[in-house]
């Protein structure tokens, strides 16, 4: 099974422990709204399981797939409050299928405004 297989599983699942597992200790996050990477699995974590409960609902489909040797693009969609959500997750892996680095970039901005605020929400929220 590959990293994308085990990601495309979670995003099934919704399997906490999968994700955990699924992330190198040394994984990097770049958010569409946070200027400086987050670094670390605990953080990384914590913003993918955030974002997961905030845009991974009943809506949300990848609709596109670029694959590399070590990472994929996956184009995603979701509406939310009635504001189209388009965006990319960039992910990276290493050798034994863990994600490296997770970059997501969202469009339109009412999008993005929206989202900043649904994050900071959830990521306030008690785990």
């Amino acid at each position: 099974m590959t990293g994308l297989d085990s990601w495309y599983g979670y995003m099934k699942s919704h399997d906490r422990a999968a994700l955990w597992d699924l992330l190198h200790p040394d994984a990097v996050f770049e958010s569409p709204v946070v200027h400086s990477p987050q670094r670390g699995r605990d953080i990384t974590f914590k913003y993918l399981s955030s974002a997961e409960k905030v845009l991974g609902g009943p809506g949300f489909l990848y609709v596109g797939e670029w694959k590399s040797e070590s990472g994929a693009v996956l184009e995603f969609k979701n509406v939310i409050d009635g504001i189209e959500i388009n965006g990319v997750d960039i992910i990276t892996f290493d050798s034994e299928g863990r994600i490296t680095h997770f970059k997501v970039m969202v469009r339109p901005l009412k999008a993005v405004n929206m989202l900043h605020r649904l994050m900071a929400e959830q990521l306030a929220a008690p785990s």
